[in-house]
């Protein structure tokens, strides 16, 4: 462990906390990776030059409030998010689900969803014992199918 400035002990292994102007530039890079745009496509967008977006990126340039409306919209995220109101962390496999489910036929993504719900009304599938386990086993074997 490591002993910080204001006396707390630290794990050497926690990552550096952020402050709000790179936890702002990191969420603009992401929601701008996570959509496939190029740091030029953005700054087509907001008309400046592609060096701005990167300067902005990496907190070395503070982004104007109309900016950050702008980016919002066209990273389709509510504006508070960049400034940090959703703290909640997403699963990896609920970005993928999202990703995918969008390559999806309207049709496709409604039946996603209800099995989705499905799920969720389902609840945990409990686990089987050991036993039943073995059950089911002698029994898969008895009728010819193979564990």
């Amino acid at each position: 462990m490591e002993k910080t400035p204001n006396t707390q002990f630290v794990p050497k292994d926690t990552p550096p906390l952020l402050n709000d102007e790179e936890h702002l530039s990191q969420r603009l890079r992401e929601a701008r990776e996570y959509l496939g745009l190029s740091q030029e496509t953005v700054a087509e967008y907001l008309n400046i030059p592609r060096v701005a977006v990167s300067a902005f990126e990496s907190a070395k340039r503070k982004v104007s409030s109309l900016e950050l409306k702008s980016l919002a919209k066209l990273y389709r995220r509510p504006y508070e998010y960049f400034l940090g109101a959703d703290e909640e962390v997403q699963d990896t496999s609920i970005a993928a689900l999202h990703r995918t489910a969008h390559a999806l036929s309207p049709s496709d993504r409604q039946q996603v969803l209800r099995f989705a719900q499905f799920l969720k009304q389902a609840g945990a599938v409990p686990k089987a014992s050991q036993s039943e386990d073995s059950l089911l086993a002698k029994d898969a074997t008895e009728h010819g199918h193979p564990s």
